[in-house]
């Protein structure tokens, strides 16, 4: 019996379409390249090169995604900066144990490629490649029918840093009489979307409107990328390396500080800054408690640093020269039986 002959799109994957995201995405790629690439975009596996100054490299690495802030990213067609987010969430988390990013690689799934927006979310890598100083060395770009509903995809991000082995950054140093001091965030960075998309849909927000104290629509706001850490404190290790550094994700302040310190010390914090009005919006109108904001999301501030008490004055000031928004929002304590390792007093 005859039958139609079928081709690799007639089952919903168009090779054209990968070979075009291809095309559109190298020039990016290339603004991305640093010192220790060998080869570039389009090989079975890319090579690179330890850089020669360090004398016993150890490497870090580290994965993650973006989370349900994909679905508003879906909602409202807006994908140039939630590659940001996607760099943002690995380097991030590199960064503090001393390392600085080398290079990342990313995985784009999807039911169904839509050239123009894959290409403006790989955009969006290049571009927090840039601001982390690491090279776009490669990535995959997967099809897959029926596996993604219709105008969805998801995210992923792999990045490899290095950093000397003396130098790591591990959190052993911390004493008591220490001083932590807290970075700004940018927003609610990757992390609680659940929760934020939870609320909108409840109060059934509309996303044009202003937020008493900001300036921008809502959802600018929502969408704001996660702000990367890189740069800022590569120029602090390079001065007055820190005990310890926190990226604050998952878990807010309080399961995310007590991943750095000595088991008998604690962090007590005190609320010297400012929460955004993000958060205060989101509190109010999701009857939020105190305790769950502390635990969903970063409240204002993304990286944690700790130091000595003696190098916090100078630790700040070289922050703000780098562009950071800082504050000193606790201290090391010796810790009690059966306290926590991370308090907001």
């Amino acid at each position: 019996m005859n039958q139609d002959s079928l081709s690799y799109k007639d089952a919903g994957v168009d090779i054209d379409a990968g070979d075009r995201l291809v095309e559109n995405i190298k020039p990016f790629a290339k603004k991305t390249m640093r010192a220790g690439v060998l080869g570039g975009i389009g090989g079975f596996g890319a090579l690179f090169e330890i850089p020669k100054q360090y004398r016993e490299p150890v490497l870090v690495s580290g994965t993650d995604g973006v989370g349900t802030k994909l679905k508003l990213a879906f909602m409202l067609g807006k994908h140039d900066t939630v590659g940001i987010d996607l760099v943002a969430m690995s380097v991030n988390d590199i960064l503090v144990q001393g390392a600085e990013p080398l290079f990342f690689l990313d995985y784009f799934a999807c039911g169904k490629l839509d050239v123009n927006v894959a290409t403006d979310v790989i955009k969006g890598i290049a571009s927090g490649c840039e601001m982390a100083g690491c090279t776009l060395i490669g990535g995959e770009t997967a099809e897959m029918p029926g596996m993604y509903p219709e105008g969805e995809y998801d995210l992923a991000g792999f990045a490899v840093g290095a950093v000397e082995k003396s130098k790591i950054i591990d959190g052993s140093a911390i004493r008591e009489g220490d001083i932590v001091l807290g970075l700004a965030s940018s927003g609610a960075h990757s992390n609680g979307y659940s929760l934020v998309r939870k609320i909108l849909e409840r109060e059934k927000t509309d996303l044009s409107m202003i937020l008493p104290g900001e300036s921008r629509p809502l959802s600018e706001v929502v969408m704001a990328p996660t702000r990367i850490y890189v740069k800022s404190m590569l120029s602090l290790f390079r001065q007055l390396p820190p005990k310890g550094l926190a990226h604050i994700t998952g878990g807010g302040l309080l399961e995310n500080i007590p991943r750095i310190l000595p088991e008998n010390l604690t962090a007590a914090i005190q609320k010297t800054w400012t929460m955004p009005p993000l958060f205060s919006w989101l509190q109010e109108k999701g009857n939020v408690a105190d305790s769950e904001m502390h635990r969903v999301f970063n409240c204002g501030i993304g990286m944690v640093v700790v130091t000595s008490s003696e190098n916090a004055e100078a630790s700040m000031h070289l922050l703000r020269e780098s562009g950071e928004s800082v504050w000193q929002i606790g201290e090391i304590r010796v810790r009690a039986p059966g306290q926590a390792q991370t308090f907001v007093e």
